[in-house]
């Protein structure tokens, strides 16, 4: 037997009779099935599974989930300002500045509180933070009112550093501050790694990919091709290419650095812009 349960304003919750309302369908006015299960039992994908792929997390209770990707213009345009992930946003800000902060603590020891700072900065930037909802292709997922969809706003970086940090929070009230921890920190592992290799305020790789995904969404490829020298000595030669165009290469003392250097040096010759 199924049943409706009424979870909130502006969500409908088809719960068979005697279970838990996780993991069961989804409903939101003008929108539909969202998560969970369809009528005749088989598994709903159309949004719950592929972003639980992407992130490498599956939710205990799917509701958590729709919060943080509900914009507030939906909310808006139902007349129903109950249910939207502002509030997980604000959560998910302090779990994130908190996750991050003791991870660059630990890795420079020697730095200053004002040297930490500018460093954290780097991560946890709207601009980086939407960086990083590009690459899980977060904003495939965000529910938006028909006028913010209409003007764009799947792809603004705002409305990408608000899911983000909504999703954050999402995840540490579904399992608590490990699984956060952990979500946060794999997916920032290159660009700490990177903070590693060159512990300066710059981030030539970073700079870059927000200069060409203002331009279109697809995010440069780096690929190391050469290595020379001793072992103790190896030097890697990397190029940068974006859209099949080739930037820039650079060389260092890690394929890292190699990195770095061919992004400093694409953001100083600029080829995208002579090509265009």
């Amino acid at each position: 037997m199924v049943v409706a349960q009424l979870v909130e304003p502006q969500i409908v919750i088809l719960v068979v009779a005697g279970s838990s309302p996780v993991d069961h369908p989804t409903f939101f006015p003008g929108i539909g099935l969202v998560a969970g299960f369809g009528e005749s039992g088989e598994q709903n994908t159309f949004l719950m599974q592929p972003l639980e792929s992407r992130i490498q997390y599956k939710f205990r209770n799917s509701l958590l989930l729709a919060e943080a990707l509900t914009h507030p213009s939906l909310a808006y345009e139902s007349q129903r300002p109950h249910f939207d992930n502002q509030r997980l946003e604000f959560l998910g800000d302090a779990v994130l500045q908190l996750v991050v902060t003791e991870a660059l603590y630990k890795l420079f020891p020697d730095a200053s509180e004002g040297h930490l700072t500018k460093l954290r900065s780097r991560v946890v930037s709207r601009r980086a933070l939407a960086r990083f909802a590009m690459v899980i292709h977060l904003g495939d997922y965000v529910l938006l009112g028909k006028g913010e969809e209409a003007t764009g706003g799947r792809r603004r970086l705002s409305t990408l550093a608000d899911a983000f940090e909504s999703l954050i929070g999402a995840i540490y009230l579904d399992t608590g501050r490990r699984a956060a921890e952990k979500f946060i920190l794999r997916l920032f592992e290159e660009e700490i790694e990177g903070m590693v290799s060159s512990p300066d305020e710059r981030n030539p790789k970073g700079e870059l990919q927000e200069c060409l995904q203002a331009i279109h969404p697809v995010a440069p490829e780096y690929r190391i091709i050469s290595e020379s020298g001793p072992d103790h000595r190896r030097v890697f030669q990397a190029e940068v290419i974006w859209q099949d165009q080739l930037l820039a290469a650079g060389k260092g003392k890690s394929k890292k650095e190699a990195e770095a250097r061919a992004a400093a040096e694409a953001l100083r010759v600029r080829r995208w812009e002579a090509e265009s």
